[in-house]
This record gives structure tokens, sequence and C-alpha cells, in this order.
């Protein structure tokens, strides 16, 4: 059930939406969020969202999250990315140990972390930590982050530390009966993570779509990391307990889902808005609004639309029973959604380009809505948990063979 933080919450972030859209340009321009409008979004309480009540977050539900997340895409892309990366801050310090947690959160509820997953970085082991260099891509939001991480390979002596692949519940099961010569090892990697001042930020962010999400790269030389620091961001087990702090990895999944549909939803208004102003195209004999044709595509992308956030919110709603009720039952649910993400992504997409098509000539420039729209879409697209491969795991889960990533 939402809380009342929850409600106040998601009236802020309406009633910030329309000025968030009115900036979009600006956004894009200077290639992150601007300190004003980051402070608005902090003060409504987005960044602090999913934080327990114990630490003076609001402690929403998953339903709750998804529903802001898609507002702020809806207004502006970059922005729902943004918030998206930094409200799940929470779930990432979860995975240090508890008194890590805490500390963090002394100084209050806004603390946002930034970092790379892929793990691009070598952490040699030495007395009472690592040592670490590497250079991470796509560390959103890292201009504004408190904290910043990468995810590394474990160097000993030399030599990548193997250990063996598949979920840590996987792992404790095999060892338990002695029967670790069977599992295939794999290199071990962990999460390093740093005050934002120690890591230099590279400018690279100039890209296609999300330009206002300031997703440049991050580097370490040698930085020294306390084993307190590390974590593993794929296969921890966190260390605050309650449903949002269950395999938090499918959370953010569900999460960037949300973004998704908000990006479409929004394209869906601003062809909306166009047609209504007595767009007519080129050569054709009728407003773009009465062409039947166009009526047609609109309303199949509409119908996308609404059935993708309904998938979203289905599964959803699914996994955070799980994770109420039945917290070991999640990691069996990862096949279907990672795939829902994927399907997801491709149905939004085809939505925003239905409507980036009928919009003509006009929508091809830099000014238009649309065009923002269509190139946020096709960004997000190219994100590596969006891949159409993971419909390989639903497929093999229905087999009963194995699923690859999450066994």
């Amino acid at each position: 059930m939402k809380n009342e933080d929850a409600a106040k919450l998601l009236h802020a972030v309406r009633d910030l939406a329309p000025a968030i859209a009115s900036r979009s340009a600006e956004i894009e321009e200077a290639r992150r969020l601007p300190a004003d409008l980051l402070g608005q979004l902090k003060a409504a309480g987005c960044f602090r969202m999913f934080l327990p009540r114990s630490h003076g977050g609001h402690e929403v539900d998953l339903r709750t999250g998804m529903d802001v997340l898609e507002a702020l895409a809806r207004a502006d892309g970059a922005t729902g990315w943004t918030v998206m990366i930094g409200s799940e801050s929470p779930h990432l310090f979860s995975l240090l140990p508890r008194e890590r947690f805490d500390a963090i959160y002394t100084g209050g509820p806004d603390v946002i972390i930034g970092g790379g997953f892929n793990a691009q970085g070598e952490a040699h082991a030495t007395d009472g930590g690592y040592r670490v260099t590497g250079r991470w891509s796509f560390a959103s939001g890292c201009e504004h982050a408190s904290w910043l991480f990468g995810n590394c390979v474990i160097m000993d002596g030399g030599r990548p530390r193997m250990g063996p692949a598949g979920d840590a519940g996987e792992v404790r099961e095999v060892r338990e009966v002695r029967e670790v010569r069977e599992v295939r090892e794999v290199p071990e990697m962990r999460g390093m993570l740093f005050p934002a001042s120690e890591a230099r930020i590279i400018d690279t962010w100039s890209v296609l779509g999300l330009r206002g999400t300031g997703s440049h790269d991050i580097a370490l030389e040698g930085a020294f990391c306390p084993e307190a620091n590390t974590f593993d961001i794929f296969r921890g087990l966190p260390s605050v307990t309650g449903p949002g702090f269950v395999a938090p990895v499918l959370h953010f999944v569900l999460h960037m889902g949300a973004v998704a549909v908000g990006i479409a939803q929004g394209a869906l208004d601003d062809i909306v808005t166009l047609a209504s102003s007595g767009k007519k195209r080129l050569y054709a004999r009728a407003q773009l609004a009465d062409s039947p044709l166009f009526q047609v595509n609109l309303g199949r992308a509409e119908t996308s639309v609404r059935a993708a956030r309904a998938l979203l919110r289905d599964t959803g709603d699914e996994f955070w029973d799980a994770c109420v009720n039945n917290p070991g039952a999640t990691l069996a649910m990862a096949p279907r959604i990672s795939g829902a993400l994927a399907w997801v992504t491709e149905v939004t997409a085809r939505a925003v380009d239905a409507c980036y098509q009928a919009g003509g000539g006009g929508v091809a420039r830099n000014t238009s809505p649309v065009q923002r729209r269509f190139r946020d879409i096709h960004t997000f697209s190219q994100h590596a948990a969006a891949a159409e491969g993971w419909f390989g795991q639903v497929g093999a889960a229905l087999l009963g063979q194995p699923t690859g990533f999450w066994t």
C-alpha cells in the first residue's frame, strides 16, 4: 500500500513535470541536469524515494517508484534516466556492510552514487583492501554524485582471481555438497567505491540521445579502496532488510522499463500536440489530424505503449509480491523480468518511430521534441540490459535449461 510520502512524492513530481519539459533543450545543451533543477528534484524526494524511512527516506513500493520515473521521463527522457540512476543509490550502498551503509547516510538522505557496472578496471589485492586502476564508461550523473564506483576484476599475484559462476545461492549449495569441481570458474568481480573527489571525470558524453544524463567516463589510477568499500554488484547480499532491497538488479531492470514507457508516452503527447495545431504535411490533402492513416498509426502506437505499461506493471506487481512474501522466489523471475524489458524497449521504440515518421520534415529539426524522443529511445535501446538476447533466457527457462547470466 502506498504511504503518505509516496502520494506527496508523486504529486510533487507531476507538479514539476511541465517545468522540466520546458527545459529539455537547456538540459541537452548543458549535457547534465542544471543545479537548480537537481535541487528541486532532491527537495521533492526523488533521490531518497527508495531509502528506508529509518534513514530519512520515503521507502516507497516498486509501483510508486516506476510511476515516478515514468512521469519524469515523460517530461524529459534524460531527467527520468538521471533520477533513476540516482534514486537507486541505496540499493547499491546496501551491498556494503551495514555499518558502512549507516555511515554514508549520517549526513542526510540525498546521497547519490554513480559509476560503471561493466568490469573495466583491475583491483589488486593488498593489505586491508585493493589498489584500483581503471576507466569506466557511461557513469550517468557522475558530475553531481557524492560517491563513484567502478566494477573490477580482482587480481591476485598479477592474475585474475577465479571463483565459481552462478548466483550466490547456487554457489553455496554446490559448496555444501562438495561438488566444487563441477562448477565453471570465472574471474571474481567487485565494485570499488570512492568519494567522488578521488576519481577523474573524462568528458566523453557526446552522443545521439539522452544527452542530458552527463554519462561521462570516470577513471582511477592506483587508488586505494578499503575492503569495507567494496561490494558484489550482481550477486551480493544486501545488508538492509525489506522488500525494496531483495534482488536489487531486478528492481533496476523494471525501473529502466518505466523510463522507456515514459519516453514513448512523451512522444505520443508531442505528436498529438503537433497534429492538433493544424499541422499539414507537404502535398497532403488534409491536415494531419484528419488523416485516417495517421489516426490508425497513432491508435496503434498508443495501444502499444499501454500494453508495454501493462506488462511492466503486471510483472512489477508479481515481483514485488515475491519480495514481500517469498524473497527466495525472486531469482526464478529474472528471465521474465529481463525479457519484459527487452520487449518493452522494442515496442516503445516502434511507437516513437511511428510518431517521428508521422511528423514530417519539421520533426527532423533539433528544436523538435519529437526528434528528441526519437534520439532518446534509440540511445536507450543500445543499453545491454535492453538487448534482444535476453529473450533467450525466457526461452531457456521454459525449456528447463540453464538461463545463462542469472544461473
